[in-house]
């Protein structure tokens, strides 16, 4: 977490280090992503058909198609880069990499072996709002606010669950085959996974080259705000779809 600034509270920090970064995401989210593609989990067209014809235990195309998934999710990729930006041991990336997976596999497996549906644009906002969460814990927002550091695991935890169903509630909206099911989300899941590990080592070695920088402290501040800010986008675009829909 950021420490505090003394002199400086949340106002003057924010006007500071992050209004301009703030404006200046806001700004490309809002031309550079196509909103049918931040509405939900998309599924691309292709995989889609893929997905309902599919018939009998189909192993590495699903692992392909899980990694494909993790790999061009940002909403995940955005919160796990919250979650490890002060991470500096590997170790410690792993409990809460880990953490995060079991709630992603739980949600997944279950929501879509069990029919458990869940409104996706309502699970889409709260994968929003944890990305807002995480920028803000990483601020140092709780402890001036309200005194108190929430778990920062438990956190991890939780929204991985929300993660999970997030996708298991547009997998379900496809008629998928009963037959292999199991393990073609078993590998699903896998191939998740491995996308997951891929994407943080690509983030872990971007992020030990700026750490190692002078200018690190002085922009993990904007940095955070603008996460902060993409959250706060994402949440806008899946309330309104939510409306329009």
């Amino acid at each position: 977490m950021l420490p505090y600034i003394q002199g400086m509270g949340m106002p003057a920090m924010l006007n500071r280090f992050a209004r301009p970064t703030l404006l200046a995401v806001l700004g490309l989210l809002a031309f550079a992503i196509p909103l049918s593609e931040v509405l939900a989990h998309g599924v691309p067209q292709g995989d889609k058909g893929y997905i309902q014809e599919s018939t009998g235990v189909l192993f590495l195309p699903f692992v392909y198609l899980g990694a494909k998934h993790i790999m061009t999710g940002y909403d995940h990729l955005l919160f796990l880069f919250g979650v490890i930006f002060f991470l500096y041991r590997l170790k410690d990336v792993g409990i809460y990499v880990t953490l995060f997976a079991v709630g992603h596999t739980v949600t997944l497996l279950t929501g879509v072996l069990y029919g458990i549906n869940v409104n996706a644009y309502i699970i889409d906002a709260i994968i929003g709002l944890s990305v807002v969460y995480k920028a803000l814990d990483n601020m140092g927002a709780y402890q001036r606010w309200f005194g108190v550091q929430p778990d920062t695991k438990v956190a991890t935890l939780i929204f991985g669950l929300f993660h999970g169903f997030g996708l298991a509630t547009k997998l379900q909206d496809f008629t998928i085959s009963p037959d292999g099911l199991l393990t073609n989300l078993v590998a699903f899941n896998i191939g998740v996974e491995l996308g997951q590990i891929l994407a943080l080592a690509a983030i872990l070695i971007l992020m030990g080259f700026w750490r190692r920088t002078p200018s690190f402290w002085s922009h993990a501040y904007s940095a955070n705000a603008a996460l902060m800010a993409a959250g706060f986008v994402l949440v806008g675009y899946q309330i309104t779809g939510l409306i329009i829909s």
